[in-house]
């Protein structure tokens, strides 16, 4: 299958639906615990055991893990969040150093960069030689052979049942971490952060509130659009709704993303586009002409995030560490993009 060597295959994009899920402001306010060492700050409980269910059943952890490896595709994020280093990671997009986006490395700090684990695969013997207390795969589409493996290794806690893989919800991703890393008041107090935040926003531009909005990816010359995903879940966050005739792409059981072909481009349409961008320039979907005739786009009201930009990888991510960047970056220029008013411009994203 193509791909593209810096970010998600057209399967993976499909099957996660992670895009459709700023200055660099590394905002540590919401996510405590910067400081060095591996452990958490010490604002649990000290309630263990504790017992964890998921998709694959339930999961008992005896004492608060202190080497802690994370398989799904953005639980370092959550990991950090919370004051905890992570001694692996697994390799999602993006190829930075110990799968950290720039705010993860600053959350970091000076501790240890965690060993990259491979995308397509887990390394089971890589894995078993880290000696991991715990191995977290919240974000991700663990089978239950994978599971019963990873767990043959240390505790793991695979992805809840009652979401689609790769769906679990930033909010319960956080409460769960901070149960496996007995953090929980800090976890609990991210959430609230992270939220009024949200709503901040919203207050603050009333017309997100029943606009239309909508995430798509161009990747191999093909466009792609989601409903569901953390990614999808941002701009609902922010009140703004998919345009009914897009909408009407999932109205079967399967909430999967969609592919467009160009004569179906004008779903793109809606008051505010965000457009992620995978592959060679040459491919993207913005050089075609029928996308350049959309309205969306005539008005100057699509956002075009390349693959590598903070901004995309910070909306793709959705964690409680990218959030904030998500927020910052993408909030005004949405609210340029759908102010009524065509001459005002939308900043572009580096």
């Amino acid at each position: 299958m193509p791909r593209d060597k810096s970010g998600p295959t057209r399967s993976e994009i499909s099957r996660r639906g992670l895009l459709g899920g700023a200055g660099l402001l590394l905002l540590t306010a919401c996510a405590p615990g910067n400081g060095g060492g591996s452990g958490t700050g010490g604002s649990g409980s000290g309630a263990f055991p504790v017992s964890i269910e998921h998709k694959h059943g339930t999961t008992e952890i005896t004492e608060r893990p202190e080497r802690v490896v994370t398989v799904g595709m953005t639980d370092q994020d959550t990991v950090l969040a919370l004051g905890t280093a992570p001694v692996a990671t697994r390799e999602w997009f993006g190829g930075k150093d110990g799968a950290l986006w720039p705010w993860a490395r600053e959350k970091l700090g000076d501790r240890e960069v965690p060993e990259v684990l491979a995308r397509q695969e887990l390394e089971f013997e890589r894995i078993a030689a880290l000696e991991p207390d715990v191995i977290i795969g919240l974000n991700s589409g663990l089978t239950k052979q994978q599971y019963d493996k990873l767990s043959a290794i240390a505790p793991t806690v695979a992805q809840p049942g009652e979401y689609a893989d790769y769906g679990v919800p930033w909010q319960d991703m956080t409460r769960t971490v901070g149960k496996i890393l007995d953090n929980r008041e800090e976890a609990e107090q991210l959430v609230t952060d992270i939220e009024a935040r949200f709503e901040r926003a919203r207050s603050q531009h009333p017309a997100f509130d029943g606009a239309t909005g909508l995430l798509a990816a161009s990747m191999s010359g093909k466009a792609w659009v989601y409903a569901e995903g953390p990614a999808p879940r941002f701009l609902r966050t922010l009140g703004l709704r998919m345009p009914s005739a897009t909408e009407d792409l999932f109205s079967g059981e399967s909430r999967e993303a969609k592919q467009l072909s160009k004569e179906r481009f004008e779903l793109l349409e809606a008051d505010v586009l965000v457009l992620g961008v995978y592959g060679a320039p040459e491919d993207s979907i913005t050089r075609e002409g029928v996308y350049k005739q959309l309205d969306v786009v005539e008005q100057g009201r699509d956002i075009t995030m390349q693959r590598q930009s903070t901004l995309n990888g910070a909306v793709t991510f959705s964690t409680p560490l990218s959030l904030p960047i998500a927020l910052d970056g993408l909030v005004p220029r949405m609210a340029a993009a759908i102010d009524g008013d065509p001459s005002t411009k939308v900043q572009p994203v580096e």
